[in-house]
């Protein structure tokens, strides 16, 4: 699994990162994504890397601004994981 946290400029409700939520799992295999406004960042977990020229794409399709990208191995934490 990876983590991969996109940094994303122009967001400024609750509406702006259900946009960018919907629009990364309309694009993208994705177990987990979650955008957050005041971090400037969506954070997305999935089986494999991201392609970093889509992403900037289909970031830029929804009308904000792609900021960079990093990912990370990810392993899932609790009491199940």
């Amino acid at each position: 699994m990876v983590e991969t946290i996109i940094g994303i400029d122009g967001m400024a409700c609750g509406m702006c990162e259900n946009h960018i939520n919907e629009a990364i799992r309309n694009h993208f295999r994705v177990k987990k994504v979650k955008a957050d406004r005041k971090k400037k960042r969506a954070v997305v977990v999935s089986e494999e890397a991201l392609d970093t020229e889509a992403v900037r794409k289909v970031i830029a399709e929804t009308g904000y601004d792609f900021i960079d990208m990093t990912e990370s191995s990810y392993e899932k934490k609790g009491l199940f994981g």
